[in-house]
């Protein structure tokens, strides 16, 4: 997901662009610059508006986007030894773990022992 600074940003840069090109296309058959400027300003306001719009439509959709695998984990601040090892299951099963499991064991009992949801990370 992207802010809208962004999205008007993209927007901006990429109709800059467009404003030199199609003004010189225009200008090359009119030869008249008062219609140039019409003719370009017209079809760029127009088109800035539209590229925003859709890029805050395609913003809303998931198609096509790779989730990151913690995005459909709920987090709370105080993470039971359960969830912890739910977590952990989680992205072993994912392939995000390299540790061996007698470690992350240790560490969820360290975990346990001194109520942080952070022992055993390193």
């Amino acid at each position: 997901m992207e802010t809208r600074k962004r999205s008007w940003m993209k927007s901006v840069t990429w109709r800059v662009a467009g404003i030199g090109i199609l003004g010189a296309i225009t200008y090359a058959f009119t030869r008249d610059v008062a219609q140039t400027t019409a003719i370009t300003l017209f079809f760029h306001a127009l088109r800035f508006a539209l590229y925003y719009c859709h890029e805050r439509l395609w913003d809303r959709t998931d198609w096509g986007r790779i989730r990151h695998p913690l995005d459909t984990i709920q987090m709370r601040s105080d993470l039971s030894v359960y969830d912890r090892e739910r977590i952990r299951r989680f992205l072993a099963e994912q392939g995000y773990l390299t540790r061996a499991p007698e470690r992350e064991r240790a560490g969820i009992l360290r975990a346990q022992s001194s109520g942080s949801a952070l022992a055993g990370r390193g």
